[in-house]
């Protein structure tokens, strides 16, 4: 039998001189959800996948756009961009990377169970011109179409079909296929063993087109859910990185001999959402209406949550409070529109009483416990202090796992989310999270179903305008539309806190991103 070159270097690397293998172990809060690249938008599960699969444009250390699967890009019109695509490339069954790849891709990624299409709704048609050039065409101008690929990822052509995995693993119908378990990418790691919710391991592509600055051979990647036993496991020299670091642990593993605590602002959003396109609004006492509708509730939830406790009690002022679904780092955040509403009970409790319910009423709250820094601890605040305006809450905390594809199915009335613009442009947070859902991707996790006519063309003027200040005018207006409304609930921007072994040279991106071929463990050399 004929071992393929890559298998064989990775087989001498791993058998024949173990003793020189390094191996890598992360640990975070929750499982990676599914291998697939296309099924779920979430941070840690792109910041995983990226070592395995690799998008047109990529990120350099300082978050500029670098090539990566494609080696330039060039606009050929105002709605017409050509990619050249890097040659040499293979995917991890030795299978050619050509520009076949790319069209299905993006034809994958815009389909039915996808999550990706906030990224492909701009665009109207991808070309293959030959085997190593792509023209991809947009409805309408986009300035900023390649810092939206930077999270769209290239899946092979022939393995999805010879897989049957043609179409995206559909997690709110809860469907899966083989790309959920096994992948094949052309990243700088492939994948080696995948047991959901206990350990994923992946480990060096030694037929790598680029260089991999590191020295990591072996990433061991395990789910540690408690956050006591995940600091134990750090400082028991059992993990080498874990993430998110408990924030009543930070300064205890700081002062710790041989471990230290990356701490950094991230770009991320905490923020809650409310139906509000149901007649009736699910799980709650008020029936044959929907309260949510009534800009007067909105707003009174809003002034009945106190966000600068939770800031010094929950998160230990490890947050940044914010009026807005975007925070600074992000192009179009508006400082001076950065001012939240009072927190008020009276006036809250007024607003309720003008809207019809003096004595408040019960609703349910859904919220993650295992995704975002203190999630759950954050929604225990959230109830009880919309208990003193009258309303009861009846909060469902559970696993992601489970949380996500019920919420993106929106079987929900009011919500948690956090999201991290990944293009690091507030068109992201604007097409994604508050503009009208529509079938073609927008709105994707407008899972409220907020909705305004004139927010949605003022996204869509965001999308094609190309002069800075026009551009950023009509940010500010779609900013202070969705202020006005109350659309959503911003919360706060959390803190990255990374623990890690001295032993552990690595890069921390204010997206809260990972990438393992920029790792080195020192003790190795």
């Amino acid at each position: 039998m004929k071992l393929r070159p890559s298998l064989l270097c990775a087989a001498l690397a791993l058998a024949c001189g173990i003793g020189q293998a390094v191996t890598l172990r992360v640990a975070d809060l929750g499982d990676i959800t599914s291998m697939d690249p296309h099924s779920f938008n979430e941070t840690l599960q792109l910041s995983f996948t990226g070592s395995i699969y690799e998008a047109l444009v990529g990120r350099a250390k300082n978050m500029a756009l670098a090539p990566a699967l494609a080696t330039k890009w060039t606009k050929l019109s105002p709605t017409v961009w050509r990619f050249d695509l890097r040659r040499g490339v293979s995917f991890h069954d030795g299978t050619p990377f050509t520009a076949d790849d790319v069209v299905f891709t993006f034809k994958r990624a815009a389909g039915d169970g996808s999550d990706m299409k906030g990224y492909t709704s701009p665009i109207k048609e991808v070309r293959k011109v030959d085997e190593h050039t792509v023209d991809i065409e947009t409805i309408a101008p986009f300035a900023i179409l390649p810092d939206t690929l930077t999270s769209l990822y290239i899946m092979s052509k022939k393995w999805c079909e010879e897989n049957k995995a043609e179409r995206p693993v559909d997690k709110r119908k809860g469907i899966e296929n083989t790309a959920s378990f096994k992948s094949n990418g052309t990243g700088p790691y492939r994948l080696k063993e995948r047991q959901p919710s206990t350990r994923t391991v992946i480990v060096r592509n030694f037929n790598y087109w680029d260089k991999v600055e590191g020295n990591v051979d072996e990433v061991v990647f395990t789910p540690i859910g408690n956050d006591a036993t995940r600091v134990a496991a750090l400082l028991s020299g059992e993990v080498d990185v874990m993430e998110p670091v408990p924030l009543q642990d930070i300064e205890r593993i700081k002062s710790a001999a041989k471990f230290n605590v990356l701490q950094g602002p991230e770009l991320r959003t905490i923020f809650l959402g409310m139906d509000q396109r149901r007649d009736e609004l699910l799980f709650s006492s008020v029936k044959g209406k929907n309260p949510f509708k009534d800009r007067r509730v909105r707003q009174a939830f809003y002034q009945g949550i106190d966000v600068e406790a939770i800031k010094s009690r929950v998160m230990r002022n490890a947050a940044t409070p914010t009026a807005l679904m975007v925070g600074p780092g992000v192009r179009g955040f508006q400082p001076d529109m950065n001012k939240r509403l009072p927190y008020d009970v009276e006036a809250a409790k007024k607003l309720l009483a003008e809207a019809g319910y003096p004595s408040g009423f019960e609703l349910g709250m859904n919220c993650p416990n295992d995704r975002y820094v203190n999630d759950g601890a954050i929604c225990q605040a959230v109830a009880a202090n919309l208990a003193r305006i009258g309303i009861k809450v009846n909060l469902q905390t559970e696993s992601k796992a489970t949380y996500f594809p019920k919420i993106l199915r929106r079987d929900t009335s009011f919500y948690l989310l956090g999201w991290t613009p990944s293009t690091t442009d507030a068109h992201d947070a604007m097409v994604n999270l508050m503009a009208s859902p529509t079938d073609k991707g927008q709105g994707q996790f407008n899972l409220g179903w907020y909705s305004n006519p004139k927010f949605d063309e003022l996204a869509l003027k965001v999308q094609s305008e190309t002069d800075d200040k026009k551009r950023n005018d009509a940010i500010r207006e779609a900013f202070k539309i969705h202020q006005d409304d109350v659309g959503h609930i911003p919360l706060h921007q959390q803190a990255l806190a990374w623990g890690v072994s001295n032993k552990v040279s690595l890069v921390q991106l204010p997206d809260n991103r990972m990438f393992f071929k920029w790792i080195t463990l020192k003790s190795a050399l």
